[in-house]
């Protein structure tokens, strides 16, 4: 007898938080996307074949997740860059 093929929870988790990372939760909801996608594509892997579905939502969630973190850690380098070129202009040492 066939097993019923399930969605991964996770893995929807993930997608949702990878997209309400770029609209309300920048840092926080894009590390959680993150955390529960690698979570879920260990879930899909571990699961007897065909049983559980989700691995594309789980690399949606994933890119998305990154690409947030990665614009996030830019954004802070690009202020501090910006203070520092301040501070050194003003002549505060």
């Amino acid at each position: 007898m066939n097993q019923p093929v399930r969605t991964s929870g996770t893995a929807i988790t993930s997608l949702v938080l990878g997209i309400i990372c770029w609209v309300g939760l920048p840092f926080i909801g894009a590390l959680i996307a993150v955390i529960c996608g690698h979570i879920a594509r260990g879930e899909i892997r571990r699961a007897p074949a065909g049983s559980v579905e989700g691995d594309g939502l789980a690399i949606a969630g994933l890119i998305l997740g990154y690409l947030q973190l990665g614009m996030f850690l830019i954004g802070i380098l690009i202020f501090v860059g910006i203070l520092m070129l301040g501070l050194g202009v003003s002549g505060w040492h």
